[in-house]
């Protein structure tokens, strides 16, 4: 491979060779209303949105690598400190010296210089630049959130909201289901809010992102697919939202991947003592109950036809989504009504006669009737059948379907019940339906 501009001489065993660097050209002159760039060793300027371009110069012209730049908070600034230092000390008491070809003969050597965060003066500037920009961050957030002269359209329906931000959020939330998180954990909103009208404006999902041919089939793909939400893993988000600012190098997933592994870490002791008392579930149909999951699926598949196991593969459903349906056919039988064809009766034992003669405990209705939101909540508060559901980590994919990714064990459910945000938009639902 070689380097334009180069002699292939001048870049044999060259360690730039893989990243196809041009060779740099003469200085470049900035305007001077420009906010500028400058090199940590020379006169040459570039513009503040040409980092790479500067970059590059220093690799080629000046042998500095700088490691992880993306973690830099404040480039600029991290640049200006570091002209400073390299102007009143050698740069040899700063980096690491990196040979490269050290194989070769003494001529072909060359030494190359690694600046990072190893070195402590490097990482404290670092940490630092962090906390400024954290600090220009909860500024910001802070005047959003008691700006009163906000004023935007709706995306979905075109009405105009005006004062606090948080009032189109809410609106969005409770109309049209479409949840960004709470307003008061967003930051550069008007940014956010340009962002997404402008993938509307393309006729883009906002989840899964894909084009569509107008607007109209744009809005029911997003309605029947439930992808009134952005795609969390799109990086282009994290800008706007506070807690990834809150560590150095960390987005948002690292933080909760985390808090995870602390919370299961400190609190293995005390969730070991579980192991000593029996499941004792109880059949979806009858009184019968089972100290294992083993026992109970066997029990209802041999005695009432019913396999929710098979059930589970045939619809592809994933940890939660067993947790609805359970919670739906305990409804239904707690009212006496045949979650099959929804005929209701006096009594239990005339609902099971009816259901085991038309053979309707294995039929399930529409997903649309039982994939709801007010069956994340237990039937019955001590349901232990819900502890001991299936909780495989295989990703299951049911053709022309797809479903939104979430964590799937139980402790996971219980922190989501007991988070605010859920629990109201939950009870919205059940209000609505």
């Amino acid at each position: 491979m070689a380097v334009a501009g180069r002699e292939c001489e001048d870049i044999k065993d060259c360690i730039l060779e893989p990243l196809s660097f041009p060779e740099s050209p003469g200085p470049i002159n900035v305007p001077s209303d420009v906010v500028s760039l400058p090199c940590m060793f020379c006169e040459q300027l570039h513009k503040e949105t040409e980092k790479d371009g500067l970059l590059k110069h220093m690799v080629i012209e000046h042998k500095l690598v700088i490691a992880d730049v993306k973690l830099i908070a404040n480039f600029r600034s991290y640049v200006l400190y570091w002209k400073k230092r390299f102007s009143e000390q050698a740069i040899t008491d700063f980096c690491s010296v990196i040979k490269t070809n050290s194989q070769a003969p003494e001529e072909q050597q060359e030494n190359y210089f690694l600046l990072c965060d190893v070195l402590p003066e490097d990482r404290v500037l670092r940490e630092e630049l962090q906390q400024e920009r954290l600090r220009i961050i909860l500024e910001q957030q802070q005047c959003e959130r008691s700006d009163t002269s906000f004023q935007r359209l709706c995306m979905f329906c075109d009405e105009e909201f005006k004062g606090n931000r948080s009032v189109l959020f809410n609106h969005m939330i409770e109309e049209h289901s479409f949840n960004v998180g709470l307003p008061d954990n967003l930051v550069y909103c008007n940014e956010f809010l340009d962002v997404l009208q402008r993938k509307m404006d393309n006729l883009q999902c906002l989840y899964c992102e894909k084009t569509f041919r107008n607007k109209s089939t744009l809005k029911d793909h997003m309605r029947k697919k439930h992808h009134r939400k952005i795609k969390a893993q799109n990086q282009e988000y994290d800008q706007f939202y506070v807690i990834n600012y809150l560590e150095l190098g960390k987005n948002w997933e690292e933080v909760q991947s985390e808090d995870d592994r602390e919370f299961g870490d400190n609190n293995e002791e005390d969730w070991s003592d579980w192991e000593e008392h029996p499941v004792s579930a109880v059949c979806l149909f009858c009184d019968q109950q089972a100290d294992t999951n083993e026992k109970l699926l066997c029990h209802m598949k041999d005695n009432h036809h019913f396999d929710l196991q098979k059930i589970k593969v045939d619809l592809g459903l994933k940890f939660y989504q067993q947790v609805k349906l359970v919670n739906f056919i305990r409804r239904q039988i707690h009212q006496c009504r045949c979650h099959g064809c929804q005929e209701k009766f006096q009594s239990k034992m005339e609902l099971i006669t009816h259901m085991e003669k038309d053979n309707h405990i294995s039929v399930l209705p529409e997903r649309s009737v039982w994939d709801q939101p007010q069956y994340y909540f237990p039937t019955y508060e001590n349901d232990s059948l819900l502890c001991t559901l299936s909780d495989s980590e295989e990703e299951i994919t049911v053709q022309n379907e797809e479903f939104p990714v979430i964590g799937e064990d139980l402790s996971r459910l219980e922190a989501l019940r007991r988070t605010s945000v859920l629990n109201q938009l939950v009870r919205d639902s059940v209000l609505r339906s």
